[in-house]
């Protein structure tokens, strides 16, 4: 038994090229993929031209959606590819993980101090570019290891070490400004 997908009438008429329906799709999903080029990005008019930038893609490339998913994850990756290329355009710095990296585990700090959503926004925009991008798609858009490796082009154990020195770089920030 087929499901229907639950915006199949509005993107079907999205695809007619009705106006009203392309601003409703855009409605649904603007916000959402707005705030995820900026997690990235970190410059509100950049991630506003991104979704520009983003829909434009969608509407020219409607025809193209196959019911596969939603239509949010297909969005979100039109978002997420568009934004990766964007910083890659700014020279995206992810180092390669060598021998010379250390890979000691990191130590846990006895007592958690109370972190505020705002400090830990704060401290996540201080983050070097790879840092960030990786440590966004990691733990807050949810990818694993093995997509941000695909989608970054770099290997899996770099994903993990940007990760894991983005972790540690953020923890610095903010126990020393507490």
């Amino acid at each position: 038994m087929d499901i229907p997908h639950p915006h199949f009438d509005l993107l079907e008429r999205c695809r007619d090229g009705h106006r009203e329906s392309q601003f409703e799709l855009y409605r649904l999903y603007s916000r959402a993929m707005y705030n995820t080029a900026l997690r990235m990005v970190q410059n509100p008019h950049d991630a506003e031209d991104l979704l520009q930038s983003v829909f434009v893609e969608v509407f020219g490339k409607i025809d193209t959606f196959r019911f596969e998913s939603s239509v949010g994850a297909w969005i979100k990756r039109i978002t997420i590819n568009k934004t990766i290329n964007f910083l890659k355009s700014r020279r995206l710095a992810v180092q390669e993980l060598t021998a010379s990296h250390d890979l000691a585990p990191e130590p846990e700090p006895e007592t958690e101090p109370a972190y505020t959503v705002e400090r830990i926004r704060e401290a996540v925009a201080k983050l070097p570019d790879g840092y960030r991008v990786v440590f966004s798609l990691y733990a807050i858009e949810g990818y694993d290891h093995e997509e941000i490796a695909q989608i970054l082009n770099i290997t899996e154990a770099t994903s993990k070490s940007q990760y894991s020195r983005a972790k540690a770089k953020l923890r610095d920030m903010l126990t020393q400004s507490s």
